[in-house]
């Protein structure tokens, strides 16, 4: 681990989080983390984590009760979003009718099974990701598998530096400019996602 990547990384603290479930995989790499919901600390931060976990509608309701909304959209360093965090990173999501940030131009939808009834939503398990881009996939092999937890889904887009397939092919990851977002949950995904998690902590602001 790089001294740029072991310093000064937060978790956004709102009512959505998988907060623990962050900690303990950095904690796994060595990397202590800041839990807050002030905008100094994490304007201040060099990495910033928006983590999880949850109903759509309802996340968002707790980013505006304390204006995370609008300082989301306004950081400058690295972010990483993660299931629910990299959803509420598009322009809308069909869970709740919810407005999100409309960093990513893109809705996120529900998964329809039609008329399979053996395809079970939400999507829970590991799942293979693939044609990998972008420097946080660095070392990550073709068709790793990560852990997945969900009934929404981000489609493939201009922004989209990984697929999985479930239903229909979609984003497993997404990308632009400085925000990122991955649909797994990189803490609950064994080595790949640590490898994923340290990749991003070793970007380059």
């Amino acid at each position: 681990m790089s001294e740029k990547a072991s310093s000064d990384i937060v978790i956004i603290q709102y009512n959505a989080g998988n907060v623990q479930s962050v900690l303990f995989a950095l904690d796994r790499l060595g990397i202590t983390a800041k839990v807050t919901n002030n905008h100094e600390e994490i304007l201040a931060a060099n990495k910033v984590i928006f983590p999880g976990v949850g109903e759509a509608s309802s996340a968002m309701n707790s980013l505006k009760e304390h204006n995370l909304d609008k300082l989301i959209k306004q950081l400058k360093q690295p972010v990483l979003g993660i299931c629910v965090g990299m959803q509420l990173l598009c322009t809308y999501s069909e869970e709740g009718n919810t407005e999100g940030l409309g960093i990513i131009d893109s809705p996120v939808k529900r998964f329809s099974v039609g008329e399979n009834s053996l395809i079970k939503i939400p999507q829970v398990g590991w799942n293979t990701i693939y044609n990998l881009s972008s420097p946080i996939m660095k070392n990550v092999p073709e068709n790793s598998f990560c852990y997945f937890v969900h009934s929404f889904y981000v489609p493939q887009n201009d922004c989209t530096i990984a697929t999985t397939n479930y239903i229909q092919p979609y984003s497993a990851a997404i990308k632009k400019d400085n925000f990122y977002g991955v649909q797994f949950h990189a803490e609950k995904s064994a080595e790949i996602g640590a490898n994923i998690l340290n990749n991003f902590l070793s970007l380059k602001d």
